[in-house]
């Protein structure tokens, strides 16, 4: 270890408050500019004279960032702080509507009736010298994609942890999204007021379970009813948030029974960030005074290049911590031209291209995420070079098209603010441009894409039906939209029982889609069974001779192919794959690609449920053909035939979903819930003692895991709660299997009853 430098201690012992620098209460601003008309209410017009003087800054200024976390870990009430400290809302309000308002970054009925982010929602704000795009991200699993999507466009990210739980199973699920992506991120733990709390669990976490490199740049003044600041490690200071909410800062120093933790937990400071920063080392090494600009760069040193996160805590709900994590997005995260984002030049063989954030390049911009509001399509964008500008045209790459920009926004939750131009490092959004998320823009002079983003399969799916006829429009434009606005949630045609089907990432996500169609679209939507999204597979290989001939007078078909099917390995990294060792033209090459597509519908449809086929290499050695009688489609019904007849020769299986569960209950329960698990074919990983509370982490099906929260409730009267997420796929056992495909044969043949006596009818 290395030995703690001289420590900070200021001479003054003057009561230091700061009032934070709230926007539309600075009275002495001048009136605001006529140039800049919001389209709803809302904005103070002093505020948008204030960010129109930080707006003019250099990029290095800006700061686009996440607010992400594990679903009620507080991040839109810290949001909710965030926007009244910076002077962007007059009032603070609670996230479940409480008041008859509401959290302003909630702005769906949904979203303030359940107490949940469903959909991210951008705002900007001014912190002194900095201005600061924030993207507030929904915490629960099934929403994964809106963090996802904001995620691959923002430069960094606060990652809010619960101080009571400390790191749960979507905290690892956004940590991986944040290396996916290369966000640097600072920590918050919130809720320290909460009764449990413990910062110092928070922490040890972050490091065994997300392996973080990870320190406190704070320490409580209390915890639980008792906690009233934080101590800053950087300055030594005790900081106190009075006033009514918190606004005034005060500075004072460290209480007498606080130092000694400070000055161990400042050298246990110096010491990581000297492990990583090769300046602060040399300093250290030469036993140098260390100044708070010293610490301040090496951290932000450190951060940017993601060896290191500072972790803060507080309770925004009772607001304190708030504004010193708010100097810490200006202090430690980068601005826009302190990130490597990189683009592929579609007309130069995929060449990567580094977009450098200038404003006077050539325009590359990026559509992220779309919405349907009462203007038209709303649709977000990322500025990633050059000037986006109302009137001018810009060029789809994806669809080779051009388009008019018309108007361009800011966005402020539900609200939104009409602007003339967005500049490089800048993001907002467009009106009334037909396109897909993630799409990208230029100006026509190159043809550059963005990295897509990741998007995750859905797992479960519902069959819906309305009961009216004449609602079939209005549902296939519901459909439409949703499908359009969030790439996870699909829609498809059951072809046996021609019912609609949709699916999605868990019964919450396709829940609330039912709702909206209900509210939106006044749909009399009724829902089937939910349905888990299966993959079909092998455990071993087989081969074919298979022979098409049929004779039916004048042309006839005949296609024959020689060849085999193998199980491809997980580690391999490909779920299908064609390979073509015809010698000669034995079969003519005409042809070949007629086989392949055989295979392909085999894979989209499976043998045994006509689910999905993954993990099979299809090899086609050899074959023949006839003169006359061999086509296109004789070759691809053959390859069909004989793919079928190898499939159910080589060990069919099925894969089910399998879900990461998080059970929280007090430890009287704890035998039921296992008991539950049991129940439900789960696998018991862990279960971890946390005070009165027992913290078990199980693998389950999916299939197992429809209406557990009601058994849950039931067998803990109530004191118990879990999360799940998506975990990977598992070969289902062979008595499970039988049953499964029993109930899709009934499905079928009931399908097929009710078309025959349709037609009957007819």
């Amino acid at each position: 270890m290395f030995s703690l430098a001289p420590s900070l201690f200021a001479s003054s012992a003057l009561r230091r408050v700061q009032r934070a620098p709230v926007g539309p209460r600075m009275t002495a601003l001048a009136s605001p500019s006529s140039s800049s008309t919001p389209i709803f209410s809302g904005f103070s017009s002093q505020f948008r004279h204030y960010a129109k003087k930080v707006k003019g800054t250099d990029l290095d200024a800006y700061r686009n960032i996440g607010i992400s976390a594990h679903i009620d870990s507080g991040k839109t009430t810290l949001t909710e702080r965030i926007l009244y400290y910076t002077g962007k809302i007059d009032e603070v309000h609670d996230v479940r509507g409480k008041d008859g308002v509401g959290a302003k970054m909630d702005n769906m009925d949904l979203e303030r009736e359940k107490g949940i982010t469903i959909k991210s929602a951008a705002t900007f704000v001014t912190w002194k010298q900095n201005f600061i795009n924030i993207i507030d991200t929904p915490g629960h699993v099934d929403f994964t994609v809106e963090v996802e999507r904001s995620l691959h466009v923002l430069d960094g990210a606060i990652l809010v942890l619960c101080g009571v739980s400390g790191v749960q199973s979507q905290t690892m699920t956004v940590d991986r999204q944040m290396r996916r992506y290369n966000v640097p991120r600072i920590v918050f733990v919130n809720k320290l007021d909460r009764l449990g709390a413990d910062p110092w669990k928070a922490l040890r976490g972050l490091r065994s379970k997300l392996n973080i490199n990870v320190e406190a740049v704070q320490i409580p003044i209390g915890l639980q009813s008792n906690h009233n600041g934080v101590v800053d490690l950087i300055k030594m200071k005790a900081i106190y948030f009075e006033g009514k909410v918190g606004d005034e800062v005060v500075e004072e120093e460290i209480p007498s029974r606080l130092e000694l933790q400070a000055k161990e937990k400042r050298e246990e400071l110096i010491n990581s960030l000297a492990e990583v920063d090769e300046t602060l080392m040399e300093m250290v090494m030469e036993e140098k005074e260390l100044t708070e600009d010293d610490l301040h760069a090496a951290i932000r040193r450190a951060v940017i290049a993601r060896v290191f996160v500072p972790l803060f805590m507080g309770s925004a709900y009772k607001n304190k911590g708030v504004q010193p994590l708010i100097d810490a997005v200006s202090k430690y995260l980068p601005s826009p031209i302190e990130r490597q984002y990189l683009a592929y030049d579609v007309k130069d063989e995929g060449k990567q291209i580094e977009m450098k954030p200038d404003p006077k390049g050539s325009l590359v911009a990026y559509a992220f995420k779309l919405e349907e509001n009462a203007h038209g399509q709303l649709t977000w964008i990322r500025v990633f070079r050059g000037t986006l500008k109302k009137n001018m045209f810009i060029h789809n790459v994806q669809v080779n098209q051009k388009v008019k920009v018309t108007r361009l926004a800011r966005m402020h939750a539900g609200e939104l603010e009409d602007v003339n131009e967005i500049k490089a490092g800048d993001i907002g959004a467009i009106f009334g441009i037909d396109c897909a998320s993630g799409e990208s823009f230029t100006d026509g002079e190159q043809h550059v894409q963005m990295n897509s983003m990741h998007i995750p399969e859905p797992v479960i799916s519902l069959a819906i039906t309305i009961k009216a006829a004449q609602q079939a429009q209005a549902l296939g434009k519901a459909l439409k939209r949703f499908s359009r606005e969030d790439p996870t949630f699909r829609v498809e045609k059951d072809n046996e029982t021609g019912e609609t089907l949709i699916s999605g990432m868990g019964e919450l996500h396709l829940e609330i889609y039912v709702e909206r169609m209900r509210r939106e679209y006044d749909l009399a939507v009724v829902v089937g069974r939910p349905r888990v999204a299966y993959r079909e597979t092998i455990l071993g290989g087989a081969d074919f001779n298979h022979i098409l001939k049929k004779q039916t007078g004048g042309a006839g078909q005949f296609a024959h192919i020689i060849g085999s099917i193998e199980k491809i390995e997980e580690d391999e990294g490909m779920v299908r794959e064609f390979v073509n060792r015809v010698p000669g033209n034995n079969i003519s090459p005409n042809y070949i690609p007629s086989v392949e597509k055989g295979f392909v519908d085999m894979m989209e449809t499976g043998p045994l449920i006509g689910h999905p086929v993954e993990f099979v290499r299809f090899t086609l050695d050899d074959g023949a053909q006839h003169e006359v009688d061999s086509s296109d489609f004789s070759f691809r019904t053959c390859a069909k035939q004989a793919f079928t007849k190898a499939f159910m020769e080589s060990s069919p299986a099925l894969l089910e979903p399998v879900m990461s569960v998080d059970i929280e209950v007090p430890m009287e329960f704890q035998a039921n819930v296992l008991s539950t698990l049991n129940k439900r074919r789960g696998h018991v990983n862990n279960a971890t003692i946390e005070g009165s509370m027992v913290v078990v982490e199980a693998e389950v099906p999916l299939a197992n895991m429809f209406s557990y929260s009601s058994e849950l409730r039931s067998v803990s009267e109530g004191k118990g709660e879990f999360t799940m997420e998506y975990l990977t796929h598992k070969v289902v056992p062979p008595d499970r299997m039988q049953s499964v495909i029993a109930d899709h044969k009934a499905a079928a043949a009931r399908a097929d009853e009710r078309a025959s006596l349709s037609r009957k009818k007819k």
